[in-house]
């Protein structure tokens, strides 16, 4: 099966302020777990910390939802997309997706193409829409088709079915939420978990289309409504239904194109105010391919609700010549590609050639944004490797055309301990494609991928349903990034002005570490094992 990733991954980043001959624009709020993250750090155990720190990241995942490509991002961040980058990735020339990925240009997670020479479960998608299916049996279909951990934590799922399913068929909806709740966390995984109608619909700031709509590929490869919209959205209010085909974005058909395509579309006018689907509605009576046909115009509330997750400014101008673009990232929303791109170009404007990209305490995002935002710095080459239970390999590319700065300026890449999920996707992409060195201290670890699943009642699921590994092939999960250069990090980010001071990066040994000499760009491990075969 193919799977292509046309866009990158989002990470999550906080920018901080620091003297320099401009200040940062614009100013963005910092994340949540900015002074109470230093807070605890003062007066906290390490233990208590450490467990601090993994419930963050826990909370702040995205997960590339079911609206978007691979399911939003779960990551570890707030949201719908809390649990690490769920597979928001996308792909440079798509044909199949993720469950859930609904335009799966992630993240990011993402993409490109690329073969799968082994089907997957974690590529088919059929979301179950059927009313009579109560929501704890709904959940456990998704977990029974697209868990990655195959034992069930050492359950019989089967079991677990007739333990929740049957018994608690007609309870009502607080009692059935209850009851999923409960049969969830038998899994054991701190990712994966029930988000109720309200935490549902605070992920939709990740939805990259903007309307609280799901979109997914069903089994013949036709883009539609994966599950219900997001209560008191545009796409709730204008009437829109799971199993809704949607046969044109904006006038452009979606036949023979992936959500990450659509995701890809969209994103080329991310300020824009309003989207419109072609809509096809098949009825009980109705053959393939017949139903009712008609548009639908709905108003994003992108531009109105997400906030700019981009801060930056032209740190130094060194006698050297080095000019230093200082920005910081604090999360993999939907508005980040669009405002790092305009970022980088006016920092290439004011005559930036020289770069700190600032991904401390950035706990993640939009898987697609990650991979997306990998290339504003290069291009067509595997930003990362989705893996699902079988332990296939999904490559998902950065596309061509949109770097946005000399892909030969020295980068470097700031990570810390809460640097996780989206941020490591990016920093893992950008480090292994001989881009940036990263610096700073062991960042958080998180190489799980969830992904968004909008149940028929208005909550959601979260799920864990593949891993990632960087290009290089490292699988950072439980173990995290390890810095090229450790610590010399200037004050956290929660201190403004002292935050963005980049005073300490040596920019020639920046060069040194990234000249093809010293670093190898790996090859693409899919067509590899293709040839080896």
């Amino acid at each position: 099966m193919r799977i292509s990733i046309h866009s990158a991954i989002l990470a999550l980043c906080i920018c901080h302020f620091v003297t320099s001959t401009r200040a940062f624009q614009p100013a963005v709020p910092f994340q949540p777990g900015g002074l109470a993250h230093q807070h605890r750090q003062q007066s906290s155990s390490t233990r208590r910390w450490a467990q601090w720190k993994d419930d963050q990241i826990a909370k702040s995942d995205q997960v590339s939802t079911s609206p978007n490509p691979f399911v939003k991002l779960l990551r570890d961040g707030p949201a719908v997309a809390f649990a690490s980058m769920v597979i928001f990735f996308a792909a440079a020339s798509p044909s199949s997706v993720i469950p859930n990925m609904s335009s799966m240009a992630w993240a990011e997670t993402e993409t490109t193409t690329t073969t799968a020479t082994t089907e997957s479960k974690l590529l088919e998608s059929s979301p179950i829409t059927k009313e009579s299916t109560s929501v704890i049996e709904e959940v456990w279909n998704l977990i029974n088709k697209y868990y990655i951990e195959r034992s069930f934590n050492g359950q019989d799922w089967n079991t677990v079915k007739q333990k929740y399913v049957a018994p608690n068929a007609k309870v009502d909806n607080d009692k059935a939420m209850k009851v999923t709740t409960e049969m969830v966390q038998t899994l054991g995984d701190k990712y994966t978990r029930i988000l109720d109608t309200q935490q549902y619909a605070a992920i939709q700031k990740f939805d990259l289309i903007g309307v609280g709509v799901t979109l997914m590929p069903n089994s013949q490869k036709e883009i539609i409504v994966g599950g219900p919209p997001i209560e008191g959205s545009a796409a709730a209010k204008m009437g829109l239904l799971p199993g809704d085909y949607i046969t044109a974005v904006n006038g452009m058909p979606t036949s023979g194109r992936t959500a990450f395509d659509i995701i890809d579309q969209i994103s080329e006018a991310p300020d824009a105010k309003t989207v419109t689907f072609g809509v096809r509605r098949q009825g009980e009576n109705d053959l393939p391919g017949e139903g009712a046909k008609f548009d639908v115009t709905m108003e994003r509330q992108n531009s109105i609700q997400i906030k700019d997750p981009v801060q930056y400014k032209l740190s130094e101008q060194r006698k050297d010549g080095t000019n230093v673009g200082y920005i910081r990232v604090s999360e993999f929303n939907s508005k980040v590609n669009s405002k790092l791109q305009d970022a980088l170009k006016d920092l290439k404007s004011q005559g930036a050639n020289a770069y700190v990209l600032d991904l401390r305490s950035n706990t993640g995002g939009a898987f697609q944004s990650a991979v997306e935002i990998s290339g504003l710095f290069f291009e067509d080459r595997v930003a990362t490797y989705v893996l699902d239970s079988n332990n296939v390999e999904l490559p998902f590319r950065t596309t061509k055309g949109k770097v946005a700065i000399d892909p030969k300026a020295p980068m470097v890449v700031w990570i810390d301990g809460m640097s996780a999920s989206a941020s490591e996707v990016l920093a893992g992409s950008l480090h292994d494609n001989c881009r940036a060195v990263t610096m700073g201290d062991q960042s958080f670890g998180k190489g799980l991928i969830q992904a968004v699943y909008g149940l028929k009642n208005g909550a959601g699921l979260v799920l864990t349903v593949a891993r990632y590994v960087t290009p290089n092939g490292t699988d950072i999960q439980g173990t995290g990034i390890t810095p090229d250069i450790k610590g010399e990090m200037p004050a956290p980010v929660q201190i403004p002005v002292l935050s963005s001071n980049t005073a300490k990066v040596d920019f020639d040994e920046i060069r040194q570490k990234l000249d093809p000499s010293m670093c190898a760009i790996p090859q693409d491990r899919v067509q590899a094992k293709a040839v080896v075969q």
